[in-house]
């Protein structure tokens, strides 16, 4: 009859001779995407949605042909630097909290005469048959925060909603595969094929996380905000498909960017 203690050594053996080239080479396949994402970084294509989001900002359009120099984004008129770092937040002339997409939106209607539809209309970029003057505007205002650390606040009573409302939604699960945001995003070393998913609940993740969007994303071709994000997070759940500008996904903007307080931004970013 078999050495039993023996024998189980010997299989604890094994397989920790099995494990250990797994474990390393997931560890080395996240260092090398790190790697890839550092090499990248230099001459970032996001610029180019940049300096064309700059254009937009201080062109006259709309039926009022103004610019959007006198756009109110928290901080004065016209004030960019810094701006995003504070988003969102509760605007009084709106008697609504806003981030960044729905607040252009606002002015666009308001100053430039657009209908509401009209500058709603494709909020995201399909390649060169369609570019999103949204995501360019978003790329340029955010770069303007680079550096700047998150500082959203929660004083006015709608902040404080806006907060709890996003923080119900992030945990709450639901649709035909039971997922929630908290599914992939509430425990550390989870991954996505070769993607890391950032543990949301953490503050270091957060942080990592809501600091490096938008983002110009390699595999599409195109910039990303972070309203397209969450837009994208819905859709791979299964649960309604998240509208642009609605309250549901400014309350979840809000609890993350919250929860990144403190962290300098960093964005536009690149992704894979």
């Amino acid at each position: 009859m078999p050495d039993l203690p023996r024998c189980g050594s010997w299989l604890v053996a094994m397989l920790a001779v099995v494990a250990i080239p797994s474990v390393l080479a997931q560890g080395s396949a996240v260092d090398e995407i790190a790697k890839y994402r550092a090499a990248l970084q230099d001459g970032n294509p996001a610029e180019l949605w940049e300096a064309r989001g700059e254009d937009l900002w201080k062109q006259k359009r709309g039926p009022r042909q103004v610019s959007l120099q006198q756009c109110d984004l928290g901080l004065g008129a016209g004030v960019v630097k810094g701006a995003y770092a504070r988003l969102p937040r509760y605007f009084a002339d709106a008697d609504r909290v806003m981030d960044l997409e729905t607040r252009l939106v606002w002015c666009m209607v308001s100053q430039q005469g657009y209908t509401e539809a009209d500058a709603r209309k494709s909020p995201f970029g399909n390649g060169n048959a369609k570019k999103s003057d949204i995501e360019a505007l978003a790329a340029y205002i955010t770069s303007e925060s680079r550096g700047v650390p998150m500082n959203v606040s929660l004083a006015h009573p709608k902040e404080a909603a806006m907060y709890r409302i996003g923080e119900k939604m992030f945990y709450f699960r639901g649709g035909p595969h039971d997922f929630g945001c908290v599914t992939c995003h509430g425990a550390d070393g989870k991954r996505i094929r070769l993607q890391d998913l950032p543990n949301l609940t953490k503050v270091e993740g957060a942080q990592k996380a809501y600091t490096t969007w938008p983002a110009y994303r390699v595999s599409q071709g195109e910039l990303r905000t972070f309203q397209w994000r969450l837009y994208d997070c819905f859709r791979q759940q299964r649960f309604p498909e998240l509208i642009f500008g609605s309250d549901a996904s400014i309350a979840l903007t809000m609890f993350l960017a919250r929860n990144a307080n403190g962290a300098a931004f960093d964005a536009p970013a690149i992704k894979r």
